[in-house]
């Protein structure tokens, strides 16, 4: 009859053999091109960054990274493809606000719950947005855009790139934390949004800094507040929502990467150290730059942690404003 210490010794070589395909399979990752499905479509501020940390990527990981862009849907077509696929650490998702938090409390439809669809691998970066009125707009500072929104209810008209955008929820949580009540116009896209603001029609929008940056510099736009808890470094004289009243103000454009539940946790860590490694390459700081972007590249626990609790806060606001789409 065996003894006890014989059956352990047995059970642990049964264990490591077991394991040995395993560890060999991760060492060798990866050894064909991985698919970095991007759930917007090509050309935007996502995509931009998207592409440039797959480059640098690329360049750490010794395979490239191939963009496959498609914004059907608000992302949701992209991401339930990106779930369906082999967790072997051949696919990863683009993960930002939209599709992993805000869609499936907005739209009907979405059959797939990313925070439990995915299994998160690093937040890479936020980024602000910017409180921007036109030029001669009778608003010379923030408080005094609230103070006109609190004194006459429905008086006030805000653009966003459409309904459940990051421009249009970052104005949904500004008029639940001063308790405003603005009309809003949602359009296809910032860019005609912008336009209309540009053309006083609209009395301000908040959106992507890297959207109206452009007109802020011409001086078509004038900047009022940046949403992060920080100023942001390409407009360090704006101050933030925070330092201006609502102290508990906080919005941001975030990006990060996931991949398919299941998929080997040393391949999530390979793919987190070839991330990391990539935003600290010139040409993917440069591109951060541009949108103002701050570098977070924090661990997968502390990016899951941070989905759920953005997962909650936009249901919240979503439900308060009772929006809903198809």
């Amino acid at each position: 009859m065996l003894s006890k210490r014989m059956l352990l010794a047995t059970a642990l070589v049964a264990l490591g053999a077991g394991l040995a395909p395993f560890h060999a399979l991760a060492d060798a990752y990866p050894d064909r091109p991985i698919r970095l499905i991007v759930p917007y479509a090509a050309g935007g501020g996502t995509d931009a960054i998207a592409r440039v940390i797959a480059q640098g990527m690329t360049e750490q990981l010794g395979q490239q990274l191939v963009v496959d862009n498609n914004g059907t849907a608000g992302g949701n077509v992209a991401t339930a493809q990106a779930a369906k696929a082999e967790p072997d650490g051949y696919t990863l998702l683009m993960s930002n606000q939209g599709p992993m938090t805000v869609n499936p409390h907005l739209f009907k439809n979405v059959k797939v719950d990313p925070l439990t669809a995915f299994d998160p691998v690093t937040l890479i970066a936020e980024a602000p947005l910017v409180v921007v009125v036109p030029e001669g707009s009778r608003f010379t500072s923030f408080q005094a855009l609230v103070e006109a929104a609190k004194a006459a209810p429905g008086g006030l008209t805000y653009g966003s790139a459409g309904n459940g955008s990051a421009s249009h929820l970052a104005t949904l949580l500004l008029a639940n934390s001063a308790g405003l009540d603005m009309v809003h116009v949602p359009y296809k896209g910032a860019g005609p949004a912008i336009t209309d603001l540009i053309g006083g029609r609209l009395d301000f929008m908040v959106t992507t800094l890297p959207s109206v940056v452009g007109f802020i510099e011409s001086g078509k736009a004038k900047p009022l507040a940046v949403t992060m808890q920080e100023r942001s470094k390409r407009l360090p004289e704006v101050p933030t929502i925070a330092e201006l009243g609502l102290p508990d103000y906080e919005a941001a454009a975030w990006y990060g990467f996931s991949v398919p539940t299941g998929t080997p946790p040393e391949i999530i860590t390979k793919l987190r150290d070839a991330t990391v490694a990539a935003t600290q390459t010139p040409a993917v700081q440069k591109s951060l730059d541009v949108e103002g972007a701050v570098v977070i590249a924090n661990t997968p626990a502390e990016f899951g942690a941070f989905m759920q609790q953005e997962s909650q806060r936009w249901a919240a606001v979503i439900e308060k404003a009772g929006l809903t789409t198809d």
